[in-house]
């Protein structure tokens, strides 16, 4: 069903439940945007290795590694919170597939495939680099062989390559939003055409339904003219 009360700067405010038609909906952008607050915690931290023109002081890896090693040291029950989100977040996406239309294999399907490359590049990238910063051991330390030693990256190259795993991840997740009020969108588009049509065949059907009851008046009229002529 289509949505049939609230404009999009309504849906971004409050989204998602005020909004969305149905709470597997509401499930997925809740997720998302849980996941997108979190990365934007990250970002101070993030902006100097990636964005910034400066050079980055020695001092910032220091706080960026104390940082990430108090966020994997924390109690059983973040991580549980996390992924029980995680869930959710598919749980919505494929309850929406559920019997699927158009619109729903459309933007619901390219959802979930974004939602499952941000899991993958979390599974990948983000818990492996939260281990090895809390193990503390980067490039040479890890190396088994000389070989092995070139390959590896180091500890600053190893925290970047972490702050470039949030940035693709928090693109991914804006681009499920984009497709969700995509969605959103053209279903309202679908909404009010249907009631711009269905408004015109309420105003054509009362004139269908005179001209049938004015032609038997005027029978009965030119059948009374007839017969006084008759009479005369």
């Amino acid at each position: 069903m289509a949505l049939k009360s609230g404009s999009f700067a309504t849906f971004l405010i409050v989204c998602p439940f005020s909004t969305c038609d149905r709470l597997h909906g509401s499930l997925c952008q809740q997720s998302t945007c849980f996941f997108l607050g979190i990365i934007f915690s990250l970002f101070p931290y993030d902006y100097p290795l990636l964005w910034s023109g400066e050079p980055t002081p020695p001092s910032h890896y220091d706080y960026l590694e104390a940082h990430l090693r108090f966020l994997h040291a924390s109690p059983p029950l973040i991580p549980r919170i996390l992924h029980i989100v995680i869930f959710i977040g598919f749980a919505g996406l494929l309850a929406k597939l559920y019997k699927p239309s158009e619109a729903n294999m459309l933007f619901d399907g390219a959802s979930l495939v974004l939602y499952v490359c941000g899991v993958t590049v979390y599974i990948a990238n983000i818990v492996k680099g939260l281990r090895l910063v809390s193990g503390g051991q980067y490039g040479a330390d890890l190396a088994t062989t000389p070989e092995e030693a070139d390959q590896i990256l180091g500890r600053e190259d190893s925290l970047k390559v972490l702050a470039a795993s949030n940035t693709i991840l928090a693109l991914v997740l804006v681009g499920v939003l984009i497709l969700q009020a995509g969605q959103w969108y053209a279903e309202r588009k679908d909404a009010q055409e249907y009631e711009t049509l269905k408004r015109k065949r309420a105003e054509t059907s009362p004139n269908k339904r005179e001209r049938p009851e004015s032609s038997p008046n005027l029978g009965r009229v030119s059948r009374q003219g007839s017969s006084s002529k008759k009479r005369q």
